[in-house]
């Protein structure tokens, strides 16, 4: 009986043993397009997680008191943002400690809030604000206020001050000049 080795499958299999199939041509190229594809697969992935994270983040800017007081107890351990008008009267600022209270409220419900620092210039009773921080026992306790101004372009009325009455000429005119 008479043996006989197939040197061809052997040798185009790199040492793998007698039957072992040779790696067809271009098999090298197919694995590196694989890995290729997949890396492409989880950075476009990733990239579009944090777009709709930061879209998400972005889309619910604040919420509004009755919100916030709806959430109950669920709201003591993270910072939210809530929006509403400062109810007329409720304003409480001491410059000493540069403590301010207020109340925000919507159309049914309200919320004390605390801030410490100066205030914003627009900041006034009866305009929209919203705050930046935690709800705990009742009390907002404010990290930042956010101040919103009127959407109403109102033109100076008769007698009010305009931009070129503000104007002041630093040059003198040549008449004048020694």
């Amino acid at each position: 009986m008479v043996y006989r080795l197939d040197l061809e499958a052997y040798e185009g299999s790199e040492g793998a043993g007698y039957g072992a199939q040779a790696p067809y041509e271009g098999q090298g190229q197919l694995k590196k397009k694989t890995k290729l594809l997949l890396g492409a697969v989880v950075i476009a992935s990733t990239i579009g997680y944090l777009i709709v994270g930061g879209i998400r983040e972005a889309a619910v800017y604040y919420i509004t008191p009755t919100e916030l007081k709806q959430k109950g107890s669920a709201t003591t351990d993270r910072a939210f943002r809530v929006g509403g008008m400062v109810v007329a009267g409720s304003r409480s600022w001491d410059p000493q400690t540069l403590k301010l209270t207020f109340r925000l409220g919507d159309e049914k419900e309200q919320v004390a809030v605390e801030y410490v620092g100066s205030p914003p210039d627009l900041f006034k009773e009866g305009s929209g604000a919203i705050v930046e921080g935690k709800y705990m026992n009742g009390l907002f306790q404010a990290d930042t206020i956010l101040a919103k101004h009127s959407e109403e372009y109102r033109p100076p009325e008769e007698g009010q001050a305009t931009a070129k009455d503000h104007y002041r000429t630093l040059v003198k005119p040549p008449a004048t000049r020694p």
